[in-house]
């Protein structure tokens, strides 16, 4: 059993629960895909699911950058599928839109503080598609300090974790 502090719980779960400072909630993982993994975990709402991956690449490097993370949920207690998230680990530009491709296909993000999540999320489950059958993922957005900054993802391993969701939530 894995187990995550409090801002990555928030982060991974999505949670609306609202918990201590110095709490810890279980996560439990339901694999390791490669490059990908793959938790379930419970909130207020019922079962979330997730399946994560870090950047391969960072580039520039903004100064303070933490972790990135992206993630693919579902929530069903919400009726939310492919729910689309990244953490960049820098501050975007306030209003700014960031971008996420795959292939030949783009997606626009809104994002907010240092987190991006898909503009028209109805889209969810086109992403998830694109990234079963992709190689890689780019996201391009601004940080607050004007600098266009670059992630790039590996999609080694995340069919098989976004399967590992879909039969566990």
């Amino acid at each position: 059993m894995t187990v995550f502090p409090k801002p990555v719980i928030l982060a991974l779960a999505m949670s609306a629960a609202v918990v201590g400072a110095a709490s810890a909630q279980s996560v439990r993982e339901l694999g390791v895909f490669r490059e990908w993994k793959s938790y379930a975990t419970a909130d207020g709402a019922g079962e979330v699911c997730f399946a994560l991956s870090q950047p391969q690449t960072v580039s520039p490097q903004p100064d303070g950058f933490t972790a990135a993370w992206l993630y693919i949920s579902h929530r069903p207690g919400e009726s939310v599928t492919n729910e689309f998230n990244l953490v960049a680990g820098f501050t975007f530009a306030p209003d700014s839109a960031a971008t996420v491709s795959v292939g030949g296909d783009s997606f626009v993000l809104f994002t907010k503080d240092d987190a991006a999540w898909l503009d028209d999320p109805s889209q969810g489950d086109r992403l998830s598609s694109t990234i079963r059958a992709g190689s890689s993922l780019v996201v391009e957005g601004t940080s607050d300090k004007g600098i266009k900054v670059t992630e790039t993802f590996s999609l080694s391993g995340a069919t098989a974790a976004s399967k590992a969701i879909d039969s566990e939530c």
